[in-house]
């Protein structure tokens, strides 16, 4: 079936977003044949979107905490950007985007309204009377959605508990990984060794990775901590640490932070990078302590590169992590069983090492690039059918 007329938008607060998350499904829509266009908050990665032959149109998002007027605008924006588009599906993402784009969407005629939960991801530091008024706007917003898909099925178990949307919207989407990328026969042992000495990581050191933004819900000082102890046992392993720095946010962490734990001359900070793929081979640990997860890429990328992994016990982290196969899962700001788990695998490399076997399996099996864009492209096809053709 041709959709050459189809045209379609998703929005998303930010453009890393975009980038690192669903890109892979706006390309896509593309090959498929859809007119595909996007929406978020001005940033450095919008060229490289537009590159891709996404057209972007920039509306900026105050992220994750009330900015009435601020929200008002982008709100009007929206409805003002769709109604002159006149698109035939809108597919919003993140918690701005989903509350004021799907009732933008509405208003403005859409015939097809889209949502995809990532999870319920409010800063902690919000109100309880603020997170009750968000809440009761996404169970008001969600009723213009003609699906709502989630990317873990504890997402789906939450948009249930709150009373979100009625349970036949909600879809099992799953977080689509590209094997082909994350996949470690790219790299030879050649590629690795050169790209540690870029990097100025020593050739005998063990390395533990972590992949997430700088804040301190992501379990940052719980694994400075863990790591200290680590290190007083094998020394010669370093904390590779990949991620941008979000000096806005009240759980900032400072880079400086690390002289506090007598660790920073083990510690490499790299900032937000877009050859994530080159940079896991060099880990022999992937470590994500976060407090609370979606469902968590970089866990699923790391596996997809045969990396044993340690993640929290929480949220989609489950789904993700085959305790005790694909790695090893510990409880939320629990320093000891954190520092266990990483002194385990580092004492026992045939184990991590079959770990990690096993975490690619699991992801060619669960959340492949593949499995979780043909779930999308039904989806698509189905509302078509139903309510534009």
């Amino acid at each position: 079936m041709e959709h050459k007329k189809i045209k379609v938008c998703c929005v998303a607060s930010v453009d890393i977003t975009l980038k690192f998350m669903l890109l892979n499904q706006l390309k896509f829509l593309q090959k498929q044949g859809y007119d595909v266009s996007a929406i978020c908050s001005e940033g450095k990665w919008i060229k490289d979107i537009g590159q891709s032959g996404i057209k972007v149109k920039t509306i900026r998002f105050k992220r994750r905490s009330f900015s009435p007027r601020a929200d008002i605008v982008a709100f009007f924006q929206l409805f003002l950007y769709f109604k002159k588009e006149k698109f035939d599906i809108v597919h919003t993402h993140t918690p701005k985007p989903e509350i004021y784009g799907q009732l933008a969407a509405k208003l403005a005629g859409v015939p097809i309204i889209m949502d995809t939960l990532h999870g319920f991801d409010l800063s902690p530091d919000t109100r309880w009377t603020q997170r009750k008024f968000f809440t009761f706007l996404q169970r008001f917003t969600a009723k213009y959605s003609d699906v709502i898909f989630s990317v873990s099925k504890d997402v789906v178990r939450k948009a249930i508990e709150e009373r979100i949307c009625r349970p036949d919207l909600l879809k099992y989407l799953g977080r689509d990984i590209d094997t082909g990328r994350f996949n470690p026969e790219r790299f030879s042992e050649k590629f690795i060794i050169n790209k540690k000495k870029r990097l100025r990581i020593g050739l005998d050191k063990k390395v533990i990775g972590i992949v997430a933004r700088l804040v301190e819900e992501k379990g940052y000082l719980e694994l400075f901590e863990s790591f200290k102890h680590a290190i007083s046992k094998f020394p010669d392993t370093q904390l590779l640490i990949v991620g941008p720095r979000e000096p806005e946010k009240k759980d900032k962490v400072d880079l400086e932070v690390v002289k506090e734990y007598g660790i920073e001359k083990n510690v490499i900070f790299l900032g937000e990078r877009s050859d994530v793929d080159e940079i896991y081979p060099l880990m022999d640990i992937f470590v994500l302590p976060t407090h609370r997860e979606g469902v968590g890429a970089s866990i699923l990328e790391a596996s997809s590169m045969e990396i044993p992994v340690i993640a929290c016990n929480t949220g989609g982290c489950p789904e993700a992590v085959s305790n005790g196969e694909t790695g090893i899962l510990v409880p939320v700001k629990n320093v000891e069983k954190l520092t266990e788990a990483i002194l385990y695998i580092l004492d026992n490399p045939d184990i991590a090492k079959e770990m990690g076997k096993r975490g690619r399996e699991k992801i060619l099996k669960e959340f492949s690039h593949e499995l979780v864009l043909d779930r999308l492209k039904n989806e698509y096809q189905r509302l078509i059918d139903k309510k534009i053709k």
